[in-house]
């Protein structure tokens, strides 16, 4: 699926791209109780660009170059921007270039 048709909402999404831009990891705490780290990453494919949520061990997998497959993942919409998850029943895999 292209990045332009992704809208929020949106389940059982696969998207491809390459990460542009990977913001430095955060701690957060979450609501079920203990802390996890999360980065932003802007994934770009030929008709667009939107954020890819990375969550712990997945931040350590994606960096800039390598072009990155979600399956099964899920759109919403957070502080006004369109966000590209992975979420617990989806994949994040590394392609080769």
């Amino acid at each position: 699926m292209n990045i332009k048709d992704l809208r929020d909402g949106m389940r059982t999404v696969e998207a491809e791209g390459e990460p542009i831009d990977i913001s430095p990891a955060r701690e957060v705490a979450l609501r079920t109780g203990g802390n996890a780290k999360v980065a932003d990453a802007t994934l770009k494919d030929e008709t667009g660009t939107i954020k890819l949520s990375l969550w712990d061990n997945q931040i350590e997998q994606v960096s800039k170059g390598v072009h990155v497959k979600v399956t099964n993942g899920y759109i919403n919409t957070f502080r006004g921007e369109r966000q590209l998850n992975v979420g617990r029943y989806g994949k994040l895999e590394i392609l080769q270039p």
